[in-house]
C-alpha cells in the first residue's frame, strides 16, 4: 500500500470518527429549532427526525433562556454572571497555585519534599464525595453556606493533578536556566513568574480548559453550598429547568437551554487547542 492510499484511509477513519462524535451535538441543535410537537415526537421515537429542521425556530433560544431565568431575563443573566465570576477566579487560582507549588516540587531543594509529593499523590486517590461532609461543616463553621467562598477559595491551594502535571514538566527545563537567573539577582518567586510560567504555556493551557470545563459544569459544589436563587450558577438553573420543563412537550426549549451552557466550554477548548495539543504532544505528565 503506497503513501497516498494510507493517508487517505487515516483521514477517512478519523472523518467517520469526527462524524460519529459530533452527531449527538448536532441533534442536539436540529431538536432544539425544531417546533414542539415535532421535537417531541422526535425525542419520543414517533416521528421522523431529519438533518436540518424543517422550519428554524430560532425564538427558542430566548424563550428557553426566559423560562431558565424563571420567566425573567435578570434570572437567566445572575446565573451566567455567578458561573463566570466562579469559574475564571478558579481558573486564575488553580493556574498559579498549581504552577508555583509544581515549581517548588521540581526546583526547590528542602526537607521532606519527596515524602510531602507523595502525600499530595495520596490525596488524588480520595473521591471528592469522601471530603464533602468534612468540607461542608468545615464552611459552615466559618459562615461561608450560601456564599460562592467555598467553591473559590480551595483553588487557591492548588489541585494535586495538576501540581504533579507542572512539577513533571518543570523538571524538564533545564538546571543551567534556573542557574543563570539566580546569578542575575532573580529571586524563586521571580524566577517562576518571568521564566518558569510562560515555559510552561501547553501545562497551562491544559489546566485552563480541564479546570474551565468542570468548574463551568459543576452541579454538586453549587448545589451544596449555594441554597439561595440569587446565588444559583447556570449548572443549578439548568437543573432547575429541566425538572420543571422536561417533558416532551419542551424538550426544545431544554436542548436550547443546554446548548447555550455549551457554548463557552467549545469556545474556550477551539481558542486553547494548539497550546492544548502541543502540551499532550510534548508529554506533559511525562516522568
Amino acid at each position: 500500500m503506497n503513501r497516498t492510499a494510507w493517508r487517505t484511509i487515516q483521514y477517512a477513519l478519523l472523518t467517520s470518527g469526527a462524524v460519529v462524535m459530533l452527531l449527538p451535538l448536532w441533534w442536539m441543535v436540529v431538536v432544539s429549532l425544531e417546533t414542539p410537537e415535532r421535537a417531541g415526537s422526535a425525542v419520543g421515537g414517533g416521528g421522523e427526525m431529519t438533518l436540518w429542521p424543517q422550519t428554524p425556530q430560532w425564538t427558542n433560544y430566548p424563550q428557553a433562556l426566559r423560562e431558565m431565568g424563571s420567566v425573567q431575563w435578570n434570572g437567566f443573566l445572575n446565573a451566567l454572571a455567578n458561573s463566570v465570576v466562579i469559574t475564571t477566579l478558579v481558573v486564575v487560582a488553580t493556574v498559579l497555585s498549581s504552577s508555583l507549588v509544581g515549581f517548588a516540587f521540581a526546583r526547590v531543594r528542602f526537607r521532606g519534599r519527596r515524602t510531602l509529593f507523595l502525600i499530595m499523590l495520596g490525596t488524588m486517590m480520595l473521591p471528592g464525595q469522601v471530603t464533602l461532609i468534612p468540607l461542608f461543616i468545615f464552611f459552615r463553621s466559618l459562615n461561608w453556606i450560601d456564599s460562592l467562598l467555598p467553591l473559590i477559595v480551595p483553588a487557591f491551594f492548588g489541585n494535586a493533578f495538576f501540581i504533579f502535571m507542572y512539577r513533571q514538566f518543570i523538571a524538564q527545563i533545564p538546571e543551567s536556566l534556573i542557574e543563570a537567573a539566580k546569578v542575575d539577582g532573580y529571586s524563586l518567586l521571580s524566577i517562576w513568574w518571568r521564566i518558569i510560567l510562560p515555559l510552561c504555556a501547553p501545562v497551562t493551557a491544559i489546566c485552563a480548559v480541564f479546570t474551565f470545563i468542570f468548574v463551568w459544569n459543576d452541579f454538586m459544589g453549587p448545589l451544596v453550598y449555594l441554597h439561595s436563587d440569587e446565588q444559583a450558577t447556570l449548572a443549578v438553573a439548568l437543573n432547575s429547568f429541566r425538572n420543571q420543563y422536561g417533558g416532551l412537550e419542551d424538550v426544545h426549549l431544554l436542548m436550547a437551554a443546554s446548548l447555550v451552557t455549551m457554548i463557552p466550554c467549545i469556545v474556550l477548548f477551539v481558542a486553547a487547542q494548539r497550546h492544548f495539543i502541543e502540551g499532550l504532544a510534548r508529554g506533559a505528565v511525562k516522568g
